[in-house]
């Protein structure tokens, strides 16, 4: 469920400095925002944020973008960002549609997809971020070693996606049905809001790893 609508949440994300608001503008360049050359690693569909800022703070050597397209839930991040700023860690605030505009061929060395919306009826099919539509921009702006990294406590996305990507020729490298009573999958496992919310009522996780 999403958060309402904050009144002037776009006003404050996009006056944020955590907040690229140019971000086409930093294509292939994306070195100059972090003032280094370490790995850049995505989250698409970032919540409230809880995941990669844990992620930036664990791995300093790492540059992390955590996209979020609705500004009043990327609003409570920044304000979570507010309060301790890792330097490694910027966000966006753009459709994922968008990716190609925005990074280059092989700029990004990691994606993260947490929890997506599961868009359950079968006509909404590509909306889902592990259609073959965004598998394709994925492909774009993954670095040739590049991983996608996917969680879902939703099994019949779990499922889907686990078709869809051997489909569109991708390959997964790793995969689990209970991520959580895997003592290799898990090890170093961070958990996102919604991760510690249904795994608390009792229902597994899913998780893959996957190249393309």
């Amino acid at each position: 469920m999403r958060l309402r609508n904050i009144k002037g949440a776009g006003e404050a994300v996009a006056n944020n400095p955590y907040c690229i608001s140019s971000p086409t503008s930093l294509k292939g360049n994306w070195h100059t925002c972090f003032s280094n050359n370490n790995p850049i690693h995505i989250e698409i569909g970032m919540g409230k944020g809880q995941f990669i800022m844990a992620l930036a703070d664990k791995n300093p050597t790492v540059n992390y973008i955590g996209i979020e397209r609705y500004t009043s839930v990327l609003l409570r991040a920044l304000q979570k960002m507010e309060q301790n700023p890792p330097p490694n860690l910027r966000f966006l605030c753009i459709d994922a549609k968008t990716l190609a505009d925005v990074f280059s061929s092989g700029e990004v060395g990691r994606i993260y997809l947490n929890f997506s919306d599961p868009w359950p009826k079968d006509r909404h099919a590509k909306r889902r971020l592990t259609s073959h539509a965004f598998l394709e921009i994925y492909r774009q702006i993954m670095a040739p070693s590049g991983q996608m990294e996917f969680k879902t406590d939703n099994k019949n996305l779990f499922t889907f996606s686990l078709e869809e990507l051997p489909a569109a020729g991708w390959t997964v490298n790793a995969c689990t049905f209970d991520l959580h009573h895997d003592l290799k999958m898990n090890k170093g496992n961070i958990m996102t809001e919604y991760e510690e919310k249904f795994s608390g009522m009792g229902n597994p996780i899913y998780k893959l790893v996957a190249s393309p």
